[in-house]
């Protein structure tokens, strides 16, 4: 595409991630299914999001090397992204050039796409508290920030907690504490956007809160 840069909606994409989140959520209660969302691991949401993402007409890109790693011989090295994101479904730029058929007829440069990392975490593991739960919310995901921010070649990035938590106060409380640490560590984060769900308790976890922080620095 040869426009600057691509709108995005950040309210839109916080709602779509939400609906997939809620539909297969829905779709576990219909089955009355053992294990429920916050059973799953996290390899295992990322495609409920893409199916939100797809439903509201987004394309959906997993597991891309990023930009500065594209340039390594083998495809299989280099760091990835969760998932990178194109509005309207298009396609987006290759690593390589495509001939014939198999080269689609328009997509979006690395630049213009929407990178993010994901992050689930749930505060209750068979039935018991998980111990692991703050720890998860912390590094790992203020590496992602660092990885986002840092790439000169990603305008547009985010990264999106998802907690499966007790109740609304747990997830408000967590996530502004989350926050408030990021901002003390100097992460160029916006404000988030926050979407919740009820799920069925079935480890002690009865709420799934969506946080979407974008990246300020891509965005500048």
């Amino acid at each position: 595409m040869t426009e600057d840069t691509a709108r995005w909606s950040w309210h839109e994409l916080a709602d779509a991630l939400a609906a997939g989140l809620g539909d297969a959520a829905a779709a576990v209660e219909l089955e009355q299914a053992v294990r429920g969302l916050d059973a799953r691991s996290e390899l295992e949401l990322h495609p409920v999001l893409h199916a939100g993402l797809r439903a509201a007409g987004y394309g959906v890109h997993p597991e891309q090397r990023f930009p500065m790693e594209r340039g390594k011989r083998r495809r299989s090295e280099g760091v990835r992204c969760d998932m990178v994101v194109t509005p309207g479904g298009v396609a987006l730029e290759p690593e390589e050039s495509q001939l014939g058929l198999f080269a689609p007829r328009q997509t979006m440069a690395i630049c213009d796409a929407l990178w993010i990392e994901v992050k689930a975490v749930a505060q209750f593991n068979e039935q018991r508290p998980n111990r692991a739960y703050a720890t998860a919310l912390q590094r790992p995901v203020w590496k992602d920030v660092e990885k986002l921010a840092g790439d000169p070649q990603i305008l547009h990035a985010a990264v999106l907690l998802i907690l499966f938590t007790v109740d609304a106060v747990t997830a408000d409380h967590d996530l502004g504490v989350w926050a408030g640490r990021a901002s003390l560590l100097g992460l160029p984060l916006w404000s988030r956007l926050q979407r919740s769900l009820p799920i069925g308790d079935r480890l002690g976890n009865k709420l799934c809160t969506l946080a979407l922080f974008p990246i300020e620095r891509a965005l500048s």
